[in-house]
């Protein structure tokens, strides 16, 4: 099946290398090497595995062995219970202060804190912050601002530094994780109210175009911590400062929460420098990428982007409030139900298995003792082969695959290929309780209802009426109650609407009406970020492939460890170990922000016009985007998610007020009793969510995913059991199930089943059981993906491009007077030559003034 549609896709591989080559991206057709500005890519579905060969390579009795341990490994996952994970826009808040900071810049608290006390105390001698009132505050902070008005970089680091130490709560005066936190809040709406927030934009600028720090990062053999310490500190207050502004207390006085709509709006407004500030940080990206600046701290510019984003569009919530209320506007009727609380209401999908199962499990683990050729049991489901390593060959993944252990979902009838053993009764109180609905209401596309209208009056009368939906004259009764189902389910999306009128607009240019463009902060963002978006999207990719688990280091991979390396390596194992956990938990943030950060401008842009979500969607697909994903899956995500890279001593702002204790194994290792490691289940269910919306409604995209063998990877992000991200993965599962061929879906009745229970049902979807022949045509998709592109650049040419704007659409002055009225500049020489131009081309032309008359 695979190698039969490799060889069908050709061409589609073919165009997209072509395409992304006219958008500089270079895309590789075997998921290999890109060249350029692309993203490269190698270790996913179609190439070659090194771990499997060096599992050959074990003598059999070590082989045997290691077998056993998986196999113990997969029967104990049956018994895990699920993972109690809430998914938000972002963790908890004393977390998200303390990913701000890296392990290594624990030694800069106190420097931070000397450089204020010295300035403060020659000021206000024996005098305690925490005791002045308003004004005192005020007045020392606007003395601050003034003292980084200076040309020596010296004295101007030192009063950053003390203007970082107000906006981390000035913890020497505190005793507490509370009272560090109330203080940062009072002091960050302080300086806002100073105006603090707009000369750090100012001194960042300064600091972008700083080249002598530019050039003397490049020529630097090895970069460390030292060298991005201006950029560290602005970078640091201004996260803090947004940070904190965005966060809402139901205590907040009304003149807050007025400073924080002002500073919401400004911040995503072109106020500073002309743009928005996260057009000024994307731009930080892209010079970091092209290695014009590797001494940026990318970490930090990656979360303040993410939550200055966060902070200027909204998040989840207010995304779907956003689009009820657009649903309203446009006259749509409302939404079947609240995605979001459908979601935090499901359960993972493996429950205890039923007496039958475990009667059914021994005898089948008898007979494995005996025969050496028989299907394994349900609960052995990842031991056939490596969970490590990826699939060779497509003979090795179907023989996989013959064993769908990965989920185990409500027991249906007849989902099992072999003979089932005598049913055994049970007592009432050990039946299964199947769920009473399912969780999400069905849908159907108006597409949909004219295709089965004209597949019917084909089939019935013999013609068809083109995009006719009403008239049912001729068909039979059933046809009738079809259509009235199909109707009574129809979903209209807001897409739909806003292609339809963009069409509208491209026909009627001149008689049609003019659109009505709302300046919201997200097409602000848009229109800031359109010249340059192909490198935006690259450059995060590249950045996200560096910080995968996944990924090897390479000598031309670009590098993100610049502010976290200290300038003298580590001497002993402990400071080793300790550097570490800095480097995973630094790796692991940055995943964090650029899966959170792509996946918000996703939504974000689809609900404000569809052509600027697939104009973001279609570069991120050039840039190997989805194989990328898949590459950081092809890994034991069961061990990413439940990973402890995180010393709780050392976390901010625990390390600030409490004594440290003597650094030891078991000192790094307290106080984290965590299932699972937060951040990483969120990246994960990100970048799931970030796929399922680059392959929604795309066939050409949905291959893709079948070619390079996405079946078995996301089979093993099923082991994790949390609802949210099993949704995910069911859904990517379903759009490809028909490519799988019968085989496949055979031997996997239970995510078949967990998919029938779990995902949205498309009324008229043969995703279980169609031939994937109509769907499954090259040219289709070649086409597919080129009519999008050119209905992507003629969107952006109409609204944003007015330089080339048609001439011939131009409005026409048809008034004589103000024509004739007009002054002209002629030339020098018909000047000098009129008499002559008069008599040529007048007096000497007759001229039938009766004909003129008439």
């Amino acid at each position: 099946m695979t190698h039969k549609f490799q060889n069908q896709l050709k061409p589609v591989f073919v165009w997209i290398q072509r395409a992304a080559e006219a958008s500089q991206v270079v895309v590789s057709r075997e998921c290999g090497a890109g060249a350029g500005s692309g993203v490269k890519i190698e270790g996913v579905g179609l190439s070659a595995n090194n771990k499997q060969k060096q599992n050959q390579m074990l003598p059999n009795k070590m082989r045997a062995e290691f077998s056993r341990n998986q196999r113990k490994d997969s029967e104990g996952l049956s018994e895990s219970p699920d993972l109690e994970f809430e998914y938000s826009d972002t963790d908890k808040w004393t977390v998200e202060l303390s990913e701000l900071y890296s392990y290594t810049e624990g030694p800069e608290f106190l420097l931070n804190r000397k450089c204020f006390e010295e300035d403060f105390h020659t000021h206000m001698p024996d005098q305690k912050w925490t005791e002045l009132d308003w004004v005192q505050h005020r007045a020392h902070a606007m003395r601050l601002l003034d003292g980084l008005d200076v040309i020596c970089r010296e004295r101007r680091l030192k009063v950053a530094r003390a203007i970082l130490y107000i906006a981390q709560g000035t913890f020497g005066e505190c005793s507490s994780d509370l009272e560090v936190q109330h203080w940062m809040r009072y002091n960050v709406f302080l300086l806002l109210d100073v105006g603090a927030f707009t000369t750090l934009v100012e001194l960042l600028n300064m600091e972008i175009d700083n080249s002598a720090a530019c050039s003397s990062a490049v020529r630097k053999p090895a970069i460390s911590l030292a060298d991005s310490t201006d950029l560290r500190v602005l970078l640091n207050i201004m996260y803090l400062m947004v940070e904190a502004i965005q966060r809402e207390e139901p205590t907040d006085s009304p003149e807050w929460r007025t400073i924080r709509e002002t500073f919401k709006s400004e911040l995503g407004s072109p106020l500073y420098n002309h743009e928005p500030v996260s057009v000024m940080l994307f731009g930080m990206v892209t010079k970091f990428c092209s290695g014009h600046a590797p001494h940026f701290p990318m970490k930090k510019v990656l979360l303040l982007l993410w939550k200055t984003i966060l902070f200027t569009l909204g998040g989840f919530e207010q995304l779907q409030c956003s689009k009820v209320s657009k649903r309203v506007a446009l006259g749509l009727p409302s939404l079947p139900e609240d995605s979001i609380r459908v979601v935090r209401s499901m359960r993972a999908a493996s429950p205890p298995a039923s007496a039958s199962d475990l009667i059914e499990q021994q005898q089948r683990c008898a007979r494995r003792e005996h025969k050496g050729l028989i299907k394994q049991d349900n609960l052995d489901a990842f031991n056939e082969k490596d969970p490590y390593k990826a699939d060779d060959a497509r003979e090795d993944e179907e023989e996989n695959d013959e064993n769908d252990n990965s989920l185990e979902a409500e027991p249906f009838p007849l989902e099992r290929d072999e003979v089932m053993p005598p049913p055994i009764p049970h007592p009432p109180s050990e039946r299964v309780c199947f769920p009473k609905g399912l969780p999400w209401a069905p849908k159907v596309r108006e597409k949909d209802i004219e295709n089965f209208l004209e597949s019917s009056r084909s089939k019935f009368i013999g013609y068809t009426l083109g995009n006719d939906t009403d008239t049912v004259v001729g068909l039979p009764r059933p046809i009738h109650e079809s259509i009235k189902t199909l109707k009574q389910h129809k979903y209209v999306s807001i897409a739909e609407v806003q292609s339809t009128k963009e069409e509208e607009y491209l026909k009627t240019p001149l008689s049609g009406r003019e659109e009505e463009l709302e300046l919201c902060a997200t097409e602000l963002l848009y229109q800031g970020i359109l010249p340059s978006l192909p490198q935006y999207m690259i450059a995060l990719l590249k950045i996200l492939l560096a910080a995968a688990p996944t990924s090897k280091a390479k000598t031309d991979s670009i590098n993100i460890l610049a502010d976290v390396l200290p300038e003298e390596m580590p001497t002993t194992v402990l400071q080793s170990m300790k550097l570490g956990v800095d480097v995973n938990r630094h790796k692991e943030i940055i995943v964090k922000a650029i899966s959170a950060i792509l996946l918000l401008l996703l939504k974000h842009f689809k609900l404000n016009h569809v052509y600027q979500f697939e104009h973001m969607a279609q570069h991120l697909v050039f840039a190997n985007c989805i194989p990328l994903i898949l590459k950081f899956f092809n890994q034991n995500i069961m061990s990413y998610i439940t990973a402890k890279n995180s010393i709780s001593v050392l976390d901010f702002p625990h390390c600030i007020v409490h004594e440290l204790p003597e650094l030891t194994a078991e000192s790094m290792e307290a106080g984290d009793d965590n299932q699972f490691c937060w951040r990483n289940l969120f990246s994960c269910i990100n970048l799931l969510r970030i796929l399922n919306k680059l392959t929604k409604w795309k066939h050409s995209r949905t291959m893709m995913l079948v070619v390079f063998k996405s079946a078995p990877i996301l089979k093993r992000a099923l082991k994790v059991k949390q609802a949210m991200m099993q949704l995910y993965v069911l859904k990517l599962l379903k759009v490809q199930t028909k490519y799988l061929g019968r085989q496949w879906r055979k031997s996997n009745m239970k995510t078949m089943s967990a998919i029938y229970q779990k995902v949205r049902h498309r009324l008229n979807d043969d995703w279980a059981y169609g031939n994937a022949d109509l769907d499954a045509r090259p040219w289709d998709f070649q086409a597919e993906e080129c009519a999008l592109r050119a209905s992507i650049e003629r969107f952006n040419s109409r609204r944003y491009d007015k330089s080339q704007s048609n001439p011939e659409f131009l409005p026409v002055d048809n008034c004589l007077q103000s024509v004739l009225g007009q002054r002209i500049d002629l030339p020098e020489d018909f000047q000098m030559n009129y008499d002559l131009w008069l008599e040529r081309e007048v007096f000497s032309k007759p001229i039938s003034w009766e004909e003129l008359l008439q």
